[in-house]
């Protein structure tokens, strides 16, 4: 592994636009008992769904390089409105696997 490649005991980071996305993670812990979870809820700028897709776009890449920084293994956009508008663009910036609610 490199000095970037996260290492397996890494967390995975999830993220939705606000407080939604905890269902997801109570079901990653459910199933991945001694995985560690790095949530993120953007609450700052909820609701997503009236905003741009530019603007979505925007802050999906933000909260996704935040995360990114923490060393994340794995991204998982738990927001419906993020996974359908800018799951590429989280794609194209992770260097992680990236998994979203709707595939």
């Amino acid at each position: 592994m490199t000095a970037d490649t996260p290492e397996p005991s890494s967390p995975i980071g999830v993220f939705d636009s606000g407080i939604g996305g905890l269902t997801v993670v109570r079901s990653l812990l459910r199933c991945l008992p001694r995985e560690r979870i790095f949530y993120f809820g953007d609450t700052a700028r909820v609701p997503y769904g009236v905003r741009s897709a530019s603007t979505i776009g925007s802050y999906a890449t933000e909260v996704a390089s935040f995360l990114l920084q923490r060393k994340v293994k794995l991204l998982i956009i738990a927001c419906n409105t993020i996974a359908a508008v800018a799951s590429s663009a989280v794609k194209r910036v992770a260097g992680v696997p990236v998994l979203d609610v709707i595939n």
